[in-house]
């Protein structure tokens, strides 16, 4: 690689991790060519793009953007490396929990995630993340707690009304 192409590679990244608040970082070394082409389509399906870069090109890459902000992701470049990018946060960890089920092995493994700042070293966190609800989720349980304490107030409201409505009907 040139030193032209590895600097395209590099600005290619920082784009790429402008964009997105949400990356993890996985290894796919044992997998067959077949296998990696199954799991970039499983990413395209779900809107995540998945790069393959030289370690030291991505690490090039987040340090000339903010080198304390991803320091924790750091250690986990090493070996073969896979970028997942999302704008959900969780749907890549959903992709490698489903193509390890269905190749029944443990690849890929999760090197790191970087969730909106935050850094989840190591497939141990798998499933956690998994788990990880996404901004509209939280959004809607919000809205939902706002509304049903709303709701009981309301319904008590209408209540109380039909019942002072009945009374005066049968005073008259």
């Amino acid at each position: 690689m040139t030193k032209e192409q590895k600097n395209e590679v590099i600005e290619l990244l920082k784009e790429k991790f402008a964009q997105y608040n949400n990356f993890y970082i996985t290894d796919t070394e044992s997998l067959s060519v077949e296998q990696v082409g199954k799991l970039r389509r499983a990413c395209f399906d779900k809107q995540v793009e998945m790069k393959v870069a030289k370690n030291t090109l991505i690490k090039k890459a987040l340090e000339s953007l903010d080198a304390e902000k991803y320091a924790g992701v750091y250690d986990a470049l090493h070996n073969v490396t896979a970028l997942m990018f999302s704008e959900n946060p969780k749907e890549p960890a959903l992709i490698i929990s489903s193509f390890r089920k269905e190749s029944n092995g443990d690849k890929p493994l999760l090197k790191a995630a970087f969730i909106n700042g935050d850094v989840y070293a190591g497939d141990n966190n798998l499933k956690t993340l998994t788990q990880i609800k996404t901004k509209n989720e939280l959004i809607g349980e919000v809205i939902g707690l706002l509304q049903s304490p709303a709701k009981r107030v309301l319904a008590a409201l209408l209540h109380h009304h039909e019942k002072q409505a009945e009374g005066t009907a049968a005073a008259e």
